[in-house]
């Protein structure tokens, strides 16, 4: 799975130790504009580049910054690699980061940072401002207001990932407790679900849904034709996500952040079990309905959702440290 103007700290940041303690603390918008002017632009660019390249990268960041704020807090966490010496397990290996892939590219946008100026811009800014304009070479909503001034984190948190990552089936409440804890409310998650609109979906998350029997929930000829892209049962995951099969999560509208997701909620064409429940929850349904209805609305929701996600518990000031390399603590 996937994916505002004040920060509110919730569980997460509380459980983080290191975390900012109720406000946005050190983050503003243009953070970099003396230390480093060009910070943005040089992101904007590369994400731009990289998707014209590789198309999917673009969902790639949208899912690591959610990943990454959802544990604990936006610290690039996510991008640290498990390392014996220390007894530190990278949270990429856990079950809920199953299907993430593109963080080779991270370095192609930190190298970019860093020929203009070494050692400045830290990674969970990276995360942040690529997540951002991701969604906007997406067709998603431009120009989101996102502050920046986060430092990374020296700790991975592999063992709370599986309780702060809503699974595919969770109940709306789970997730809506899980989303809350980021600050974000009933509307966002509605929003920032709506991530789901781009991407994709491996066939072990849907088999449930599909066998023995078609979902009631499902649209029948939705389900026939997910049974056409998934055709057993015993779908299971693989090391390499590349021989996965798998199901576009839009048919119409596959590469396009757009409310093509909400209007197939309405018709029984939720991909996961967890997008389908929205529709029928009278905490979601209503703001399901007007997404529907309205793309500029859903726009506006989701770079609210996207700005207050992205401030969950950031480490600022003299708290963590720009990491040389993303995959291990400064020596």
């Amino acid at each position: 799975m996937i994916l505002l103007c004040c920060f509110t700290t919730g569980a997460n940041a509380a459980a983080g130790g290191g975390a900012s303690s109720g406000s946005s603390g050190g983050l503003k918008l243009n953070y970099y504009s003396e230390s480093c002017p060009r910070a943005e632009e040089i992101v904007k660019e590369q994400v731009r580049r990289l998707y014209e390249e590789h198309g999917n990268t673009a969902v790639s960041w949208l899912r690591a910054l959610f990943h990454d704020c959802a544990v604990r807090s936006c610290d690039a966490s996510l991008l640290l690699e498990t390392d014996a010496a220390s007894g530190l397990v990278s949270e990429k290996s856990s079950p809920r980061s199953f299907g993430m892939r593109n963080f080779k590219y991270v370095d192609a946008i930190k190298a970019a940072l860093e020929r203009a100026c070494p050692g400045t811009v830290s990674w969970a800014d990276l995360l942040a401002l690529a997540a951002r304009d991701g969604a906007a070479v997406l067709g998603g909503p431009a120009d989101v207001p996102v502050r920046t001034g986060r430092r990374d984190g020296t700790e991975s948190y592999y063992a709370d990932a599986e309780r702060y990552i809503p699974d595919h089936n969770e109940s709306v409440s789970a997730v809506l407790e899980r989303f809350g804890d980021m600050g974000v409310d009933a509307e966002g998650v509605v929003a920032l679900l709506g991530a789901h609109s781009v991407g994709r979906v491996h066939c072990n998350n849907l088999a449930a849904r599909l066998y023995p029997a078609v979902d009631g929930a499902m649209d029948p000829a939705y389900g026939a034709y997910l049974r056409g892209r998934c055709p057993t049962a015993d779908a299971t995951v693989e090391s390499d996500t590349r021989d996965v099969a798998y199901a576009r999560n839009d048919r119409n509208t596959p590469m396009l952040l757009d409310n093509m997701y909400h209007r197939n909620l309405l018709k029984g064409r939720g991909l996961l079990l967890v997008d389908q429940r929205l529709a029928s929850d009278p905490r979601t349904a209503p703001f399901v309905r007007k997404m529907a209805a309205d793309n500029a609305y859903f726009h506006e929701k989701f770079a609210d959702a996207l700005v207050r996600m992205s401030e969950n518990g950031p480490l600022t000031g003299d708290q963590g440290e720009v990491r040389k390399d993303c995959r291990f603590v400064n020596k």
